[in-house]
């Protein structure tokens, strides 16, 4: 992905960070500007589920419609309790490709508004165009445990790693990051990322997470993933 840091000049990098490696402080919607007309190759994210965060969808769609090379994916993570909203959203930028169940470890969230509790999340998959990536396999995954160390919002490294370890041969951009799961998941990968995320101390506790992640001696295959391998 061909970014453009000098436009990101006022946006603070972590010392450690490189241009296709890095996290960077800031609003999305500005540091989105940068990046230049499809050059992004996957977005994977965890966008907030709750109501006031709905104008992200059309932001995040709008967006990846753009920056998004044809044929390739925006993959995120999202609540059920605003999902027609969601769809509709990001529909009117993009193509629906699929929704993934990803099975959560108990205990179960509750939904108070709808008096229930729920063991899995969406992950939602739009295209730009008709998807070009390699098979997918099951659209079935499972979370080993949830991650609440670096965010309160966060998810669990498995989770990421059951999406990621399947789409080969890409930088991902991850606009919304919280504490660097994607980063992190990529980083083990042994592939490039490129990270936002406004709250400046989030954005440090991400990169010393990513700092302390192990570079890969070899990538994993991801079936040899799933066995732990």
């Amino acid at each position: 992905m061909d970014t453009q840091p000098d436009m990101l000049g006022p946006y603070i990098l972590g010392p450690n960070d490189t241009p296709e490696n890095g996290i960077y402080t800031g609003d999305a919607r500005e540091l989105a500007k940068a990046i230049p007309d499809e050059s992004v190759d996957l977005i994977f994210t965890d966008p907030p589920y709750a109501r006031e965060f709905l104008w992200a969808w059309e932001w995040l769609g709008q967006e990846a419609s753009r920056i998004l090379k044809e044929g390739s994916l925006l993959v995120a993570m999202s609540g059920q309790l605003f999902l027609p909203k969601v769809y509709a959203a990001l529909e009117l930028y993009l193509n629906y490709h699929w929704t993934y169940i990803l099975e959560t470890s108990s205990p179960s969230c509750v939904i108070w508004p709808r008096r229930l509790a729920t063991a899995w999340k969406p992950v939602i998959a739009y295209s730009k165009g008709v998807y070009r990536g390699p098979f997918l396999g099951s659209d079935v995954f499972h979370s080993m445990m949830s991650d609440k160390r670096f965010h309160v919002w966060g998810q669990s490294i498995s989770s990421n790693m059951a999406f990621l370890s399947r789409l080969n041969g890409i930088i991902c951009l991850d606009p919304l990051c919280g504490g660097g799961t994607v980063p992190a998941v990529c980083k083990m990968l042994g592939r490039k990322y490129l990270a936002f995320e406004i709250d400046p101390d989030v954005a440090e506790t991400a990169r010393e997470r990513v700092r302390n992640t192990q570079m890969p001696l070899f990538v994993l295959e991801p079936e040899q993933i799933e066995m732990g391998l």
